[in-house]
């Protein structure tokens, strides 16, 4: 009967193992197509000049994966006083100049100052239109 109990115990349990086992999350085995965010995140933005007229604070992606926007901080100094601003992703481009890589944007500075600003609300971990 011991003998009996004992392998039954060992069976329910290499079941289990091998069920547990069974119960990752997909691995890859070659890296995924595309960008990294690090592309963007926290890089300069500059304007055809190549004048810097923003840093990218956030990369907005949707509920499906898909990059939507990105949040550009403008003005400022030392991050005291900087205007946060939206944009779509396709706003932001990146060019090869002088044997460099820069982000730009068919913009100014002040366009970006004056553009609608938003805050950060934790409680609903987005971004809301800023209180004027």
């Amino acid at each position: 009967m011991n003998k009996t109990l004992a392998a039954v115990v060992i069976l329910v349990g290499a079941t289990s193992l091998a069920a547990a086992q069974g119960m990752h999350a997909p691995i890859m085995t070659s890296p995924p197509s595309g960008k990294t965010v690090t592309k963007y995140y926290k890089q300069s933005v500059y304007d055809q000049a190549k004048d810097k007229i923003g840093t990218i604070d956030d990369v907005i992606i949707s509920d499906n994966g898909q990059v939507t926007g990105l949040i550009i901080g403008v003005g400022g100094f030392l991050g005291a006083g900087e205007k946060d601003v939206g944009v779509p992703l396709n706003a932001v481009h990146a060019e090869m100049k002088d044997g460099a890589w820069y982000l730009t944007m068919d913009t100014t500075k002040d366009a970006l100052k004056s553009a609608p600003g938003f805050t950060f609300d934790k409680e609903k971990t987005g971004w809301v239109p800023a209180k004027s």
